[in-house]
This record gives structure tokens, C-alpha cells and sequence, in this order.
């Protein structure tokens, strides 16, 4: 199972969200077992197309994932020719190669596999080092991890103490899309960890409360148009100028699926960008400073809507040696193809970007980067989480995550991962200074930029 999501967010109140589940297009055809590319991943499609089951793997051995029957959600298998498949999730971007093999690893059979504490900790520490692309650049040495924290792990360990080893292992990496779950986070947060920035601590519920109340004054008590419970908003400024704000690419309604978030995401942006207010607007600011991430595929039709040309998005690809943390899978181009169903907005665009803006907000801005009329990027760094979350089990059942992905610039093949996407222009984002004094540095110099030019 693969999510999108900001893990230090399963822990916080600015957005959750549950992870795509694979299906298959019905076909007899594809029935048997299939070796994906980079994941560390076995899949077995059965009862002519109509079941999927997931096997994690690792070169320690395998355990069991999701089972799931197909046809219920809009992610797909499709041949792609001679012992090939392909696997997408709709609310994903990119595809996941497929290759038929002769049979399960022997390991995915053994009815009775170990589940002891350490069990956990030699799956756990694997599957980092088969799957986790980021170690020299966070200067990690994962090996000196292994020789520190596996001798305190005996058949006596308990769930907290073991609990406790598997946080402090990966707490150094400071990376937003690792964590550790137990249990219901909602219900016992303690339960959870959630990796993050040092320099960005988790949004809690009274900072969002102060940002939002910061936004509301800046644009104006009242301008303010609301969809998708509050996480699309809309303000045209006095001055001519559009403001957009998008606190996170999940959960616009109440069904929870993409199919919903992006029916919601188009009913708003219809409203937004119609054709008197494209032709009419001197600028658009759209504000990302406060965006935890979601669907990928979200941010890509907003990007979407502001060109009338085609242009390369970013390249993704997985690591897919679990020997060589510099090796992956093939890049594969992500594309931004203009909405034809609507006008488009093409002109002056800022971009509002701090280390509050993650995942899939991150993807979204680095989309923007390449579109033809270039917009400018005002704030902060965002915060250098780009991948989806690799979710795995434990043998003892609890779930962690980790990133195994990387998203490059096309033409360069740069990676943003770590250090974020810079500004442009650079300003205070939500310090508490500007909080407390009522300015929005970031806001004001779009509108000051934008202002003067159309």
C-alpha cells in the first residue's frame, strides 16, 4: 500500500487520509504472480483479474498485505506487452512496473513466520536499508544503527520498550514521510510517531487557528468563497488581483476517495476561473504555506488549469537496488496537459511556499515550475518530502512508512528532496512576529509584484 500524505501530519489536526487501494481492469489474462520494479513488492492477481494480493518483501523474507477485490476503486493492472504490466492508482502519478514470474518467493509461504521482538526490528532495519534512498544525504549511517540498537532487543523486550527502539532509530533522519504506528493515532496519539523537520515542528491546532485568522485579515473578513471543507478558498483582492488557497490535496468531502476530492477540486476551480475573471484578473496568488500534502493528481489539475500548453511536470522514480541507495527505476515523465473543458489562466501567477508546504504541495509547486509563463515563487523553502509513503507491516502488526521515491527536475534530473524548492523571492512565512503583528510579508510582496503586471 502506498500513501501520500505528510506523516508527521497522522499525529496533527490539519488533515489525514487513507491510502488508494490497487484493483485491476478485470482480465483473465493477467492471472498469476507479478515482481513490481523498486517497492519491494510481489502481487498475485487471481480469480481471472478479480483479486489482488500484496506480499511485502524484503531479502529477510515476506509478509502478507492487503487483499483486495478488484474493480471497487479506480487504480488499475493493464498488460504493457510480453510479461509486462502496469500498475496506476488513480490518485497517484506515474506507474508502477509489473513482471510476471514463475512463482511466490518460498518465504511468502511459510504459514507460521516469526513475529518475535526480533522479528520486528530485522524487518523493520531491512526494509529501511532495501528501500530508504536518503541515508547519505541525511548522514545516517544505517549500519552503525543496526550494531547500536540491535543487542538491546531480546525475546523479553516489551511493545513500549521495542516501540521506543524503533522511533529512535529513524527520529535522526528528520524526514516527514517516516513513521511508527501501534495502534489508533487518532485515539492514542502516543501510539504514533510521525517524522519531521527540525526546524518545522508540527502545526498544532492553536498555530493553524492563528494562520488562518492572519489569511482571513490579510484578504478580508466576508471575501473569502469556501469548498471542500474549508481546504479550497477563494478571494478576489482589491487590487485586481486572485487569491487561491489550497491547505491540502485530501478529504474535500466526506466519501474520502479521489474520484470525490477531485470532483470537488473541479466545481471549485469552475467557480474560480471563469472566463470573465481569467480574462479580467491582473494576477494570482496561490497560497501552498499551509499544505500537508494528499493526491499528487490533485495538484496536477490545478496546474492544469494555469497553461495552455503541455509541458513536463517532473520525472518520478524508485529506488530498485537493495544493495545501491544511487540506483532506481527508469524516470518517468509526469506530464501537465492543459484543461480543455474550460478557460485556462495564463497569466502573471506567485506562488506562496514555506516549510509548512509538504508532499503532495511540494509536487504541485515543482509542476508549476515548469509552466510556460514561469510564475514567481515567494516565502520559504517548502520543506523536502516529495515522495509517496511505502507502507509496510511488521510481523507483530503494527505499520510503518517510509519515502523510497524521488522526484527530479526535468531536463537537470535535480532532486529537491531535503533542502525543498527555494523562493525566488525570500520573506518571513508565519513567524510568530508577523502572527502577532498582523503582516503577511509573503502575501504582500505577491500582490505588490502582481500588481504592476498582467
Amino acid at each position: 500500500m502506498i500513501t501520500k500524505i505528510s506523516a508527521a501530519l497522522l499525529t496533527s489536526a490539519v488533515v489525514l487520509t487513507t491510502a488508494p487501494t490497487a484493483t485491476a481492469r478485470p482480465t483473465a489474462s493477467l492471472d498469476g504472480v507479478w515482481q513490481m520494479d523498486g517497492y519491494g513488492t510481489v502481487v498475485s492477481l487471481e480469480n481471472g483479474g478479480r483479486l489482488l494480493r500484496e506480499y511485502q518483501t524484503t531479502s529477510l523474507g515476506c509478509l502478507p498485505g492487503d487483499v483486495t477485490e478488484l474493480g471497487k476503486t479506480t487504480a488499475t493492472v493493464t498488460p504493457d506487452g510480453r510479461g509486462r504490466a502496469r500498475l496506476g492508482y488513480a490518485g497517484a502519478v506515474g506507474h508502477r512496473t509489473l513482471r510476471r514470474v514463475a512463482a511466490l518467493p518460498a518465504a511468502c509461504l511459510d504459514p507460521h513466520p516469526a513475529t518475535g521482538p526480533r522479528a520486528v526490528f530485522d524487518t523493520f532495519w531491512q526494509t529501511y536499508a532495501e528501500n530508504y534512498p536518503f541515508f547519505a544525504m541525511k548522514g545516517v549511517d544505517w549500519q552503525s544503527v543496526r550494531d547500536r540498537y540491535r543487542p538491546r532487543v531480546t525475546d523479553r523486550t516489551t511493545d513500549d520498550e521495542l516501540f521506543a527502539i524503533l522511533t529512535k532509530m529513524v527520529e535522526p533522519l528528520h524526514d516527514g514521510h517516516t513513521y511508527v504506528a501501534r495502534g489508533d493515532c487518532g485515539a492514542k496519539p502516543d501510539n504514533c510517531f510521525g517524522g519531521h523537520r527540525e526546524d518545522t515542528p508540527f502545526p498544532t491546532e492553536e498555530l493553524v487557528k492563528k494562520i488562518d485568522a492572519s489569511v482571513t485579515g490579510q484578504v478580508g473578513a466576508g471575501r473569502l468563497q469556501e469548498w471542500g471543507k474549508g481546504k479550497i478558498s477563494f478571494a478576489e483582492l482589491p487590487d485586481g488581483i486572485g487569491y487561491l488557497r489550497l491547505t491540502g490535496f485530501v478529504n474535500y468531502t466526506d466519501a474520502r476517495t479521489y474520484e470525490a476530492d477531485s470532483a470537488e477540486l473541479d466545481r471549485a476551480l469552475d467557480a474560480v476561473l471563469t472566463p470573465q475573471r481569467v480574462r479580467a484578473m491582473r494576477g494570482l496568488v496561490l497560497d501552498l504555506r499551509l499544505n500537508g500534502g494528499g493526491s499528487d493528481r490533485l495538484g496536477l489539475r490545478v496546474a492544469e488549469r494555469l497553461t495552455d500548453r503541455p509541458y513536463t511536470a517532473y520525472l518520478k522514480q524508485a529506488r530498485n537496488d537493495p544493495k545501491d541507495p544511487r540506483k532506481f527505476t527508469p524516470a518517468e515523465p509526469v506530464r501537465v496537459l492543459p484543461h480543455r473543458d474550460g478557460p485556462v489562466y495564463t497569466g502573471p501567477l506567485a506562488v506562496l511556499t514555506g516549510r509548512l508546504t509538504i508532499s503532495a504541495g511540494e509536487t504541485t509547486t515543482q509542476a508549476l515550475m515548469g509552466r510556460p509563463s514561469r510564475p514567481t515563487r515567494i516565502g520559504a523553502n517548502t520543506n523536502g518530502s516529495f515522495s509517496d509513503v511505502l507502507e509496510r507491516r511488521l510481523p507483530n502488526g503494527w505499520m510503518f512508512g517510509l519515502p523510497n521515491e524521488v522526484f527530479v527536475e526535468a531536463g537537470t534530473g535535480r532532486s529537491y528532496d531535503g533542502e525543498g524548492i527555494a523562493p525566488d523571492v525570500r520573506t518571513p512565512v508565519f513567524t510568530e512576529e508577523e502572527l502577532t503583528s498582523g503582516r503577511d510579508s509573503a502575501l504582500a510582496e505577491a500582490r505588490k509584484r502582481l500588481a504592476g503586471r498582467r
